[in-house]
Protein backbone atom coordinates (compact mmCIF):
# COMPACT_ATOMS: atom_id res chain seq x y z
CA UNK A 1 0.00 0.00 0.00
CA UNK A 2 2.63 2.55 0.66
CA UNK A 3 6.57 2.67 0.74
CA UNK A 4 8.57 3.74 3.71
CA UNK A 5 10.54 7.19 3.15
CA UNK A 6 12.77 6.99 6.07
CA UNK A 7 12.28 8.75 9.85
CA UNK A 8 12.52 12.47 10.80
CA UNK A 9 16.17 12.85 8.79
CA UNK A 10 14.04 13.24 6.18
CA UNK A 11 10.88 14.83 6.84
CA UNK A 12 12.84 17.75 6.84
CA UNK A 13 13.34 18.91 3.14
CA UNK A 14 10.38 17.26 2.79
CA UNK A 15 8.25 20.34 4.77
CA UNK A 16 10.74 22.94 2.65
CA UNK A 17 9.73 21.45 -0.24
CA UNK A 18 5.91 21.78 -0.30
CA UNK A 19 6.34 25.49 2.01
CA UNK A 20 7.59 26.65 -0.64
CA UNK A 21 4.43 27.05 -2.88
CA UNK A 22 1.53 27.44 -1.02
CA UNK A 23 -0.75 26.06 -3.69
CA UNK A 24 0.90 22.69 -4.12
CA UNK A 25 1.15 22.00 -0.57
CA UNK A 26 -1.37 21.17 2.16
CA UNK A 27 -2.01 23.50 4.83
CA UNK A 28 -0.02 21.26 7.61
CA UNK A 29 1.96 23.43 10.11
CA UNK A 30 4.75 21.34 12.35
CA UNK A 31 3.80 21.74 15.95
CA UNK A 32 5.69 21.27 18.98
CA UNK A 33 3.94 18.05 19.40
CA UNK A 34 4.81 16.95 16.36
CA UNK A 35 8.33 17.52 16.24
CA UNK A 36 9.09 16.17 19.81
CA UNK A 37 7.62 12.51 18.18
CA UNK A 38 8.86 9.89 16.43
CA UNK A 39 8.42 10.40 12.78
CA UNK A 40 7.81 8.64 9.93
CA UNK A 41 7.16 9.92 6.57
CA UNK A 42 5.34 7.28 3.66
CA UNK A 43 4.82 7.47 -0.10
CA UNK A 44 1.27 5.89 -0.80
CA UNK A 45 0.34 5.51 -4.38
CA UNK A 46 -2.20 2.73 -4.19
CA UNK A 47 -5.00 4.92 -3.09
CA UNK A 48 -8.09 4.63 -5.61
CA UNK A 49 -8.99 6.90 -7.67
CA UNK A 50 -12.72 6.73 -9.12
CA UNK A 51 -13.27 8.12 -12.89
CA UNK A 52 -15.64 8.38 -14.65
CA UNK A 53 -17.97 10.99 -17.40
CA UNK A 54 -20.41 13.21 -17.17
CA UNK A 55 -22.50 15.89 -19.24
CA UNK A 56 -24.11 18.65 -18.24
CA UNK A 57 -27.09 19.38 -19.38
CA UNK A 58 -26.32 23.04 -20.82
CA UNK A 59 -23.66 25.49 -20.05
CA UNK A 60 -24.22 29.42 -19.90
CA UNK A 61 -22.76 31.28 -22.97
CA UNK A 62 -24.16 34.27 -22.98
CA UNK A 63 -21.38 35.59 -20.82
CA UNK A 64 -19.07 33.62 -22.78
CA UNK A 65 -15.41 35.72 -23.66
CA UNK A 66 -15.80 35.50 -27.49
CA UNK A 67 -17.94 34.65 -30.68
CA UNK A 68 -17.19 31.05 -31.41
CA UNK A 69 -17.90 29.85 -35.06
CA UNK A 70 -17.52 26.99 -36.93
CA UNK A 71 -17.82 23.05 -37.19
CA UNK A 72 -15.26 20.26 -37.17
CA UNK A 73 -15.91 16.05 -37.42
CA UNK A 74 -14.54 14.57 -34.16
CA UNK A 75 -13.95 10.76 -34.25
CA UNK A 76 -15.19 10.68 -30.52
CA UNK A 77 -16.91 13.42 -29.93
CA UNK A 78 -18.79 13.70 -33.05
CA UNK A 79 -19.93 16.61 -35.25
CA UNK A 80 -19.13 19.84 -33.03
CA UNK A 81 -20.72 23.03 -34.31
CA UNK A 82 -20.62 26.52 -32.56
CA UNK A 83 -22.96 29.27 -34.34
CA UNK A 84 -23.26 32.95 -32.84
CA UNK A 85 -26.66 34.80 -31.97
CA UNK A 86 -26.10 38.37 -30.83
CA UNK A 87 -27.89 41.77 -30.81
CA UNK A 88 -26.77 45.42 -32.66
CA UNK A 89 -26.74 48.71 -31.90
CA UNK A 90 -25.74 51.45 -33.82
CA UNK A 91 -23.83 54.42 -32.46
CA UNK A 92 -25.16 57.24 -34.95
CA UNK A 93 -28.12 57.45 -36.25
CA UNK A 94 -27.68 60.77 -38.35
CA UNK A 95 -26.95 60.27 -42.76
CA UNK A 96 -26.95 63.57 -44.90
CA UNK A 97 -29.85 63.97 -47.08
CA UNK A 98 -27.80 64.11 -49.99
CA UNK A 99 -25.85 60.75 -49.40
CA UNK A 100 -26.40 58.23 -51.46
CA UNK A 101 -25.55 54.36 -50.57
CA UNK A 102 -22.38 52.92 -51.23
CA UNK A 103 -22.11 48.92 -49.24
CA UNK A 104 -22.68 47.81 -46.17
CA UNK A 105 -20.43 45.13 -44.48
CA UNK A 106 -19.72 43.29 -41.38
CA UNK A 107 -16.32 42.91 -39.59
CA UNK A 108 -15.02 40.28 -37.53
CA UNK A 109 -11.72 40.56 -35.24
CA UNK A 110 -10.37 36.97 -34.63
CA UNK A 111 -9.70 36.88 -31.05
CA UNK A 112 -6.25 33.83 -31.29
CA UNK A 113 -8.82 30.75 -30.30
CA UNK A 114 -8.88 28.20 -32.52
CA UNK A 115 -9.72 24.50 -32.55
CA UNK A 116 -8.65 21.85 -35.07
CA UNK A 117 -7.83 21.80 -38.58
CA UNK A 118 -7.30 25.63 -39.97
CA UNK A 119 -5.63 24.40 -43.22
CA UNK A 120 -9.44 24.09 -43.88
CA UNK A 121 -11.77 26.27 -45.20
CA UNK A 122 -14.65 27.99 -43.30
CA UNK A 123 -17.68 29.12 -43.84
CA UNK A 124 -19.94 31.68 -42.15
CA UNK A 125 -23.65 31.97 -43.16
CA UNK A 126 -24.64 35.06 -41.69
CA UNK A 127 -28.79 35.95 -40.91
CA UNK A 128 -30.72 38.07 -40.14
CA UNK A 129 -32.70 37.79 -36.66
CA UNK A 130 -36.75 37.59 -36.81
CA UNK A 131 -37.07 37.61 -32.92
CA UNK A 132 -35.28 39.53 -29.88
CA UNK A 133 -33.02 37.35 -28.25
CA UNK A 134 -34.29 37.45 -24.52
CA UNK A 135 -32.84 35.56 -21.61
CA UNK A 136 -34.33 32.64 -19.64
CA UNK A 137 -36.19 33.54 -16.22
CA UNK A 138 -32.88 33.17 -14.55
CA UNK A 139 -31.28 35.88 -16.81
CA UNK A 140 -29.17 33.71 -19.28
CA UNK A 141 -29.16 31.97 -22.53
CA UNK A 142 -27.31 28.77 -22.97
CA UNK A 143 -25.08 26.86 -25.21
CA UNK A 144 -28.22 24.72 -25.92
CA UNK A 145 -30.86 27.59 -26.69
CA UNK A 146 -32.34 28.26 -29.79
CA UNK A 147 -32.90 31.68 -31.78
CA UNK A 148 -35.11 32.45 -35.10
CA UNK A 149 -33.93 33.93 -37.93
CA UNK A 150 -34.35 34.14 -41.35
CA UNK A 151 -33.97 31.68 -43.67
CA UNK A 152 -32.16 34.21 -46.30
CA UNK A 153 -28.80 34.82 -46.44
CA UNK A 154 -27.36 37.63 -45.55
CA UNK A 155 -23.48 36.82 -47.19
CA UNK A 156 -22.27 33.10 -47.46
CA UNK A 157 -18.78 33.86 -46.82
CA UNK A 158 -15.71 31.67 -46.70
CA UNK A 159 -12.50 31.82 -45.51
CA UNK A 160 -8.98 30.64 -44.40
CA UNK A 161 -8.45 31.37 -40.43
CA UNK A 162 -5.44 32.75 -39.52
CA UNK A 163 -5.99 32.97 -36.02
CA UNK A 164 -3.05 33.43 -34.90
CA UNK A 165 -2.34 37.09 -37.08
CA UNK A 166 -5.67 38.19 -35.85
CA UNK A 167 -6.67 39.01 -38.89
CA UNK A 168 -10.06 41.31 -39.66
CA UNK A 169 -12.60 39.27 -41.74
CA UNK A 170 -14.64 41.81 -43.98
CA UNK A 171 -18.08 40.01 -44.68
CA UNK A 172 -19.99 41.70 -47.65
CA UNK A 173 -23.52 41.89 -46.61
CA UNK A 174 -26.71 41.88 -48.51
CA UNK A 175 -26.70 45.10 -50.86
CA UNK A 176 -31.04 45.06 -50.01
CA UNK A 177 -30.07 45.16 -46.52
CA UNK A 178 -28.07 48.13 -46.50
CA UNK A 179 -30.22 50.31 -48.67
CA UNK A 180 -33.38 49.72 -46.66
CA UNK A 181 -31.30 50.67 -43.23
CA UNK A 182 -29.36 53.64 -44.88
CA UNK A 183 -33.50 55.04 -46.10
CA UNK A 184 -34.61 54.51 -42.63
CA UNK A 185 -31.88 56.79 -40.79
CA UNK A 186 -31.77 59.47 -44.05
CA UNK A 187 -35.26 59.20 -43.40
CA UNK A 188 -35.20 59.36 -39.54
CA UNK A 189 -37.51 56.50 -39.48
CA UNK A 190 -34.76 55.60 -36.98
CA UNK A 191 -33.63 58.06 -34.62
CA UNK A 192 -32.97 55.54 -31.57
CA UNK A 193 -31.83 52.44 -30.43
CA UNK A 194 -35.09 51.17 -29.04
CA UNK A 195 -36.18 52.01 -32.58
CA UNK A 196 -33.59 50.07 -34.29
CA UNK A 197 -33.96 47.30 -32.14
CA UNK A 198 -37.55 46.64 -32.88
CA UNK A 199 -36.48 47.05 -36.86
CA UNK A 200 -33.54 45.05 -36.71
CA UNK A 201 -33.52 42.55 -34.29
CA UNK A 202 -29.20 40.90 -34.75
CA UNK A 203 -27.55 38.65 -36.80
CA UNK A 204 -27.05 35.08 -36.33
CA UNK A 205 -23.44 33.88 -37.66
CA UNK A 206 -23.97 30.18 -38.76
CA UNK A 207 -21.16 27.66 -39.33
CA UNK A 208 -20.96 25.28 -43.36
CA UNK A 209 -23.93 22.48 -43.10
CA UNK A 210 -20.88 20.07 -44.90
CA UNK A 211 -17.64 22.04 -43.11
CA UNK A 212 -15.00 20.14 -41.19
CA UNK A 213 -12.79 22.67 -40.33
CA UNK A 214 -11.98 24.50 -36.72
CA UNK A 215 -13.93 26.29 -34.62
CA UNK A 216 -12.77 29.96 -34.83
CA UNK A 217 -12.95 32.74 -31.96
CA UNK A 218 -14.21 36.16 -32.52
CA UNK A 219 -13.25 39.33 -30.11
CA UNK A 220 -16.60 40.54 -28.43
CA UNK A 221 -15.54 43.99 -28.06
CA UNK A 222 -17.68 46.53 -30.15
CA UNK A 223 -14.97 47.78 -31.26
CA UNK A 224 -13.91 44.07 -32.94
CA UNK A 225 -17.84 43.44 -34.30
CA UNK A 226 -19.73 45.56 -36.25
CA UNK A 227 -21.59 46.04 -39.42
CA UNK A 228 -20.51 49.29 -40.95
CA UNK A 229 -23.03 50.98 -43.56
CA UNK A 230 -21.14 53.09 -46.38
CA UNK A 231 -22.25 55.85 -48.55
CA UNK A 232 -21.05 58.76 -50.11
CA UNK A 233 -21.67 62.49 -50.67
CA UNK A 234 -21.11 64.76 -53.80
CA UNK A 235 -18.78 67.48 -52.98
CA UNK A 236 -17.68 70.34 -55.24
CA UNK A 237 -15.05 67.97 -57.11
CA UNK A 238 -15.19 64.79 -56.06
CA UNK A 239 -17.41 62.33 -54.37
CA UNK A 240 -16.54 62.03 -50.27
CA UNK A 241 -17.04 58.33 -48.51
CA UNK A 242 -18.29 58.24 -45.03
CA UNK A 243 -20.46 55.59 -43.17
CA UNK A 244 -22.09 54.74 -39.99
CA UNK A 245 -21.38 51.72 -37.82
CA UNK A 246 -23.61 49.44 -36.05
CA UNK A 247 -21.90 47.60 -32.96
CA UNK A 248 -22.46 44.43 -30.94
CA UNK A 249 -24.88 45.12 -28.30
CA UNK A 250 -22.46 44.88 -25.13
CA UNK A 251 -24.84 47.70 -23.14
CA UNK A 252 -25.44 45.86 -19.81
CA UNK A 253 -25.84 47.68 -17.01
CA UNK A 254 -23.86 45.70 -14.65
CA UNK A 255 -22.28 42.01 -14.68
CA UNK A 256 -25.70 40.33 -14.00
CA UNK A 257 -27.65 41.97 -16.56
CA UNK A 258 -28.25 40.94 -19.92
CA UNK A 259 -26.58 41.69 -23.52
CA UNK A 260 -28.26 39.88 -26.32
CA UNK A 261 -25.68 37.40 -26.96
CA UNK A 262 -24.97 33.48 -26.62
CA UNK A 263 -23.11 30.74 -28.61
CA UNK A 264 -25.18 27.80 -29.44
CA UNK A 265 -22.70 24.89 -29.05
CA UNK A 266 -24.37 21.39 -30.28
CA UNK A 267 -22.44 17.90 -30.71
CA UNK A 268 -24.02 15.13 -32.51
CA UNK A 269 -23.04 11.83 -33.26
CA UNK A 270 -20.69 11.06 -30.69
CA UNK A 271 -19.28 7.03 -29.92
CA UNK A 272 -22.12 5.12 -28.40
CA UNK A 273 -20.90 5.21 -24.73
CA UNK A 274 -21.40 9.39 -24.51
CA UNK A 275 -24.75 8.99 -26.15
CA UNK A 276 -25.91 7.71 -23.34
CA UNK A 277 -25.25 10.26 -20.86
CA UNK A 278 -28.84 12.34 -20.85
CA UNK A 279 -28.23 14.38 -18.18
CA UNK A 280 -25.54 15.47 -15.44
CA UNK A 281 -26.45 12.77 -12.86
CA UNK A 282 -25.80 9.91 -15.39
CA UNK A 283 -22.51 8.60 -15.13
CA UNK A 284 -20.01 6.66 -17.19
CA UNK A 285 -18.00 4.92 -15.50
CA UNK A 286 -14.11 4.77 -16.53
CA UNK A 287 -14.38 1.17 -16.28
CA UNK A 288 -17.22 0.43 -18.92
CA UNK A 289 -15.47 2.83 -21.42
CA UNK A 290 -12.25 1.25 -22.05
CA UNK A 291 -10.72 2.79 -19.12
CA UNK A 292 -10.78 6.32 -19.65
CA UNK A 293 -12.87 9.17 -19.07
CA UNK A 294 -13.75 12.52 -21.38
CA UNK A 295 -13.80 16.27 -21.27
CA UNK A 296 -15.17 18.69 -24.01
CA UNK A 297 -16.10 22.07 -22.85
CA UNK A 298 -18.78 24.26 -24.49
CA UNK A 299 -21.00 20.88 -24.77
CA UNK A 300 -20.51 19.84 -20.98
CA UNK A 301 -19.01 16.60 -21.17
CA UNK A 302 -16.42 16.65 -18.19
CA UNK A 303 -14.61 14.03 -15.55
CA UNK A 304 -15.62 13.21 -12.18
CA UNK A 305 -13.04 12.28 -9.69
CA UNK A 306 -13.55 10.32 -6.65
CA UNK A 307 -11.46 9.03 -3.92
CA UNK A 308 -13.87 6.42 -2.46
CA UNK A 309 -10.94 4.84 0.20
CA UNK A 310 -9.24 8.04 1.08
CA UNK A 311 -10.33 7.58 4.89
CA UNK A 312 -8.59 3.97 5.06
CA UNK A 313 -5.48 6.27 5.39
CA UNK A 314 -6.66 6.32 9.03
CA UNK A 315 -5.87 2.29 9.25
CA UNK A 316 -2.05 2.90 9.56
CA UNK A 317 -1.60 3.37 13.21
CA UNK A 318 -0.55 6.50 15.07
CA UNK A 319 -1.33 9.89 14.12
CA UNK A 320 -0.38 11.44 10.93
CA UNK A 321 -0.91 14.59 8.06
CA UNK A 322 -0.84 14.44 4.70
CA UNK A 323 1.91 16.41 3.16
CA UNK A 324 1.59 16.79 -0.46
CA UNK A 325 -0.79 14.97 -2.57
CA UNK A 326 -0.34 15.32 -6.42
CA UNK A 327 -2.91 13.35 -9.17
CA UNK A 328 -1.34 12.58 -12.27
CA UNK A 329 -3.43 11.73 -15.19
CA UNK A 330 -2.12 11.21 -18.61
CA UNK A 331 -3.65 12.05 -21.76
CA UNK A 332 -5.26 8.84 -23.32
CA UNK A 333 -2.23 8.00 -26.18
CA UNK A 334 -3.36 8.60 -29.75
CA UNK A 335 -6.49 11.39 -28.47
CA UNK A 336 -4.34 14.18 -29.02
CA UNK A 337 -2.10 15.87 -31.76
CA UNK A 338 -1.38 19.80 -33.52
CA UNK A 339 -4.86 19.77 -34.12
CA UNK A 340 -6.95 18.97 -31.61
CA UNK A 341 -4.64 20.44 -29.26
CA UNK A 342 -3.54 19.76 -25.17
CA UNK A 343 -4.04 22.75 -23.09
CA UNK A 344 -1.80 23.47 -20.64
CA UNK A 345 -3.94 23.53 -17.74
CA UNK A 346 -7.43 22.06 -16.77
CA UNK A 347 -9.44 23.92 -14.05
CA UNK A 348 -10.93 21.59 -10.88
CA UNK A 349 -14.32 21.91 -9.34
CA UNK A 350 -15.67 20.53 -6.36
CA UNK A 351 -19.57 19.13 -6.86
CA UNK A 352 -22.26 17.77 -4.97
CA UNK A 353 -23.94 14.21 -4.89
CA UNK A 354 -26.07 15.67 -7.33
CA UNK A 355 -22.88 16.43 -9.18
CA UNK A 356 -24.18 20.01 -9.31
CA UNK A 357 -20.86 22.56 -9.52
CA UNK A 358 -20.71 24.54 -5.57
CA UNK A 359 -17.19 26.05 -5.90
CA UNK A 360 -13.96 25.85 -7.54
CA UNK A 361 -10.85 24.28 -5.77
CA UNK A 362 -9.02 26.63 -4.06
CA UNK A 363 -6.04 26.66 -1.66
CA UNK A 364 -7.23 29.53 0.76
CA UNK A 365 -9.77 31.59 -0.38
CA UNK A 366 -8.70 32.57 -3.40
CA UNK A 367 -5.72 30.81 -5.20
CA UNK A 368 -7.37 28.32 -7.62
CA UNK A 369 -6.25 24.66 -8.13
CA UNK A 370 -5.35 23.42 -11.54
CA UNK A 371 -4.02 20.54 -13.00
CA UNK A 372 -0.86 21.67 -15.40
CA UNK A 373 0.84 19.30 -18.22
CA UNK A 374 3.93 18.32 -17.81
CA UNK A 375 5.99 17.58 -20.59
CA UNK A 376 9.52 17.42 -19.14
CA UNK A 377 9.06 13.63 -20.79
CA UNK A 378 7.60 14.33 -23.71
CA UNK A 379 10.32 12.81 -26.33
CA UNK A 380 9.31 9.22 -24.62
CA UNK A 381 5.33 10.22 -24.93
CA UNK A 382 4.91 10.52 -21.19
CA UNK A 383 3.21 13.60 -20.71
CA UNK A 384 0.25 14.05 -17.42
CA UNK A 385 -1.52 16.39 -15.74
CA UNK A 386 -0.28 17.13 -12.34
CA UNK A 387 -3.16 17.98 -9.90
CA UNK A 388 -1.56 19.30 -6.38
CA UNK A 389 -4.49 18.30 -3.96
CA UNK A 390 -3.09 17.64 -0.36
CA UNK A 391 -5.48 20.07 1.15
CA UNK A 392 -8.49 19.01 -0.59
CA UNK A 393 -7.91 15.57 0.64
CA UNK A 394 -6.56 16.62 4.50
CA UNK A 395 -10.47 18.10 4.30
CA UNK A 396 -11.85 15.30 2.80
CA UNK A 397 -10.53 13.13 5.53
CA UNK A 398 -11.33 15.57 8.60
CA UNK A 399 -14.71 17.26 7.75
CA UNK A 400 -15.76 17.16 4.26
CA UNK A 401 -18.35 14.73 2.88
CA UNK A 402 -16.80 11.68 1.09
CA UNK A 403 -20.23 11.52 -1.92
CA UNK A 404 -18.53 15.18 -3.23
CA UNK A 405 -16.10 15.00 -6.26
CA UNK A 406 -13.83 16.66 -8.56
CA UNK A 407 -14.91 18.37 -11.78
CA UNK A 408 -12.51 18.48 -14.31
CA UNK A 409 -13.14 20.57 -16.83
CA UNK A 410 -10.97 23.46 -19.39
CA UNK A 411 -10.19 26.99 -18.37
CA UNK A 412 -13.09 29.38 -19.93
CA UNK A 413 -15.15 26.12 -20.01
CA UNK A 414 -18.02 28.32 -21.48
CA UNK A 415 -16.05 29.83 -24.16
CA UNK A 416 -13.71 27.19 -25.78
CA UNK A 417 -14.36 23.51 -27.39
CA UNK A 418 -11.61 22.45 -26.23
CA UNK A 419 -11.47 18.06 -26.10
CA UNK A 420 -9.58 15.88 -23.85
CA UNK A 421 -9.54 11.79 -23.08
CA UNK A 422 -8.14 11.07 -20.07
CA UNK A 423 -6.61 7.56 -18.55
CA UNK A 424 -8.01 5.79 -15.65
CA UNK A 425 -6.43 4.10 -12.97
CA UNK A 426 -5.76 0.74 -14.61
CA UNK A 427 -2.41 -1.92 -14.06
CA UNK A 428 -0.72 -0.77 -17.16
CA UNK A 429 2.43 2.12 -17.09
CA UNK A 430 -0.13 4.67 -18.45
CA UNK A 431 -2.43 4.78 -15.36
CA UNK A 432 -3.62 7.57 -13.31
CA UNK A 433 -2.10 7.61 -10.08
CA UNK A 434 -2.01 9.66 -6.37
CA UNK A 435 0.73 9.48 -4.49
CA UNK A 436 0.16 10.91 -1.57
CA UNK A 437 3.02 11.50 1.30
CA UNK A 438 1.95 11.25 4.60
CA UNK A 439 3.47 11.94 7.99
CA UNK A 440 2.87 9.29 10.79
CA UNK A 441 3.61 10.17 14.54
CA UNK A 442 3.00 9.58 17.85
CA UNK A 443 2.94 6.05 16.49
CA UNK A 444 1.85 3.09 18.72
CA UNK A 445 4.29 0.70 19.64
Amino acid sequence: MYRNLGLVGLLIPILFSCSNDSSNSSDFTAGQTFTDSNLRVVLMDTITVRTSTIKYDSIVTSQSARILVGQYIDTVFGTIKSNSYMGMVPYSYAIDTEAEFDSIALYLKQDGYYYNDTLSTNTIRVKRLTKTLKPNDNGYLYNTSMAEYDDRDLALFEYLPRPVDSDTLEIRLDDDLGIDLFSKFQLKEITNADQFKDYFKGIALLSGETDNGSIIGFSKGAESCYIRLYYSVAEETDRVQSYLDIKMDLNAQSSTSFSPFFNQILASNPIVPLQALQDKEMELLSTDADNVSYIQSGVGIATKIQFPHIKTIYDIKGRGTILNAVLKIKPASGTFDDKLILRDSISIFIADRNNDITSQLTVGESTAVRGVLNRENEEFNDIYYEFFVGSYLEELMNARETDESLIFLPNNYNSTVDRFILNAMDDSQWSTVLEITYAIYDEED
